[in-house]
């Protein structure tokens, strides 16, 4: 199974919160890496699979492309995230793979071909739409993503664990390569996801607080 390390920016800073209430999103000063420059943060960990979110300009305030590219360059692929709006709204690069989230992508998610679908996800609804994420799952089972990522973000940063009955209804309503982000805390709860059926899965918390093993995060996969 993939294993990914998320990073989140804003203002050129790598930043750290809980439960996607990011206006209490503070520079993530703690943990493995001694500084929250994103390249800086990069060369402490050194994953091989990274996920970016681009908060600034997925709020509409900034953009961190310039940084992105060249983070990009430092791993074999960086999946991203920066509020995609339209079918002309993609990053170019190398090892780049565009996300589209429900929060920003419009109520046509079905016009996008390529890159991943960021399910975007709180207290259990898929937002804006309110759909449940199975629901989106199976609509999206037509169209032409290259894969799906459930992202909890009532759950980022809180390392609140697995729950293996709810990822097996989530694994069933889609055969696609499928990543989960969000609330994994420990070795356990990978192994939930792998038995689970899924692809990978997109961490940072639970690695700062020595709850995986970096080598993991080094070589881009577990389990």
């Amino acid at each position: 199974m993939e294993l990914v390390l998320a990073m989140d920016l804003r203002q050129n800073l790598v930043v750290h919160g809980k439960s996607g209430n990011r206006e209490s999103y503070k520079p993530l000063d703690w943990g493995l890496s001694p500084t929250a420059d994103p390249l800086g943060y990069l060369a402490a960990i050194r994953p091989k699979k990274l996920y970016i979110a681009d908060l600034d300009r997925i709020e509409g305030t900034g953009s961190h492309d310039a940084i992105v590219k060249q983070c990009a360059e430092k791993v074999s692929r960086c999946y991203v995230d920066r509020g995609c709006r339209s079918l002309d709204d993609m990053l170019p690069g190398k090892n780049i793979k565009n996300i589209i989230g429900t929060e920003t992508g419009g109520a046509a998610l079905y016009r996008y071909c390529g890159g991943y679908l960021s399910i975007d996800v709180k207290e259990g609804r898929v937002i804006p739409s309110g759909k449940t994420p199975e629901e989106l799952l199976a609509d999206a089972r037509d169209w032409h993503f290259d894969g799906i990522i459930i992202l909890n973000i009532g759950s980022v940063g809180t390392e609140s664990g697995m729950d293996a009955d709810e990822l097996g209804k989530l694994r069933a309503a889609y055969g696609g390569r499928l990543l989960y982000g969000g609330g994994v805390a420990t070795v356990s709860d990978l192994e939930i996801l792998s038995a689970a059926g899924f692809d990978g899965a997109i961490i940072a918390t639970a690695l700062h607080r020595g709850q995986i093993p970096v080598e993991w995060i080094r070589r881009g996969t577990c389990c």
